[in-house]
């Protein structure tokens, strides 16, 4: 468990951080084998080949994005959404078994929880997934959600961090997004929030164009809120 940060951080220093901004896949939950192995179902039955590389390639897109994809480069003959509905049934079962939590992503918003930060639960999956996850966290985990059925455009565009500040009433510049890809760094920066980008099965380059607004870290272990805020401060 992260340690509590009431003590190391004056008050007003809390409320500089107005919300924390979660991705899901790869940065709570390590799904994205999940995924990976579902995409490669659909493209051996519908399609004509795929790889790690391909697989890669749409780690953080909207999933009707990855599904255009797939047709592009797999060779898939079904509609997007006909592939999206299949890569879901297939990941959803996977969860339902074992949920793959990420290092520290429970303790890091354990922590925030505890002092009131607000939160929100900001994916491109769609919603009948995204529930699985939210519903294996302690209750009230995520002040709100924005899942990738909820935009028209989804990340690397700001629109699902934009709306997530909106619903939650706060100043988007003024929240730090967790991500784990380039597309969801991207869609972060572009909203106007400073992001913590966590790698894991892609590697996510540091943005040196964005005024300091973004930090790496290896691991989610370890960070506190307190950390979030000194980021923000």
């Amino acid at each position: 468990m992260a340690r509590s940060i009431v003590n190391e951080v004056p008050k007003h220093e809390l409320n500089q951080l107005q919300a924390v901004l979660w991705d899901m896949d790869g940065t709570i939950v390590d799904t994205e084998p999940y995924w990976f192995e579902a995409e490669y179902a659909v493209v051996a039955e519908h399609g004509d080949s795929w790889s790690d590389e391909l697989a890669k390639s749409v780690v953080g897109f909207d999933l009707l994005d990855s599904g255009r994809f797939m047709i592009e480069h797999g060779g898939v003959r079904l509609t997007p959404h006909e592939i999206v509905e299949l890569m879901l049934d297939s990941v959803v079962t996977n969860l339902k078994r074992e949920v793959p939590w990420r290092p520290g992503a429970r303790e890091l918003l354990a922590d925030v929880r505890a002092v009131a930060i607000p939160t929100a639960l900001v994916t491109m999956s769609w919603r009948r997934f995204a529930t699985e996850v939210v519903d294996a966290l302690p209750q009230g985990a995520f002040d709100v959600s924005v899942v990738g059925d909820d935009v028209e455009r989804g990340k690397p565009h700001p629109d699902p961090y934009l709306l997530a500040a909106e619903r939650l009433g706060v100043d988007i510049t003024k929240c730090v997004a967790i991500e784990d890809s380039p597309t969801g760094v991207a869609s972060a920066l572009a909203a106007g929030a400073y992001v913590l980008a966590v790698p894991h099965h892609v590697d996510v380059p540091m943005r040196h164009d964005v005024n300091g607004r973004m930090i790496r870290r290896e691991t989610l272990a370890g960070i506190t809120a307190a950390e979030l805020a000194s980021f923000v401060n």
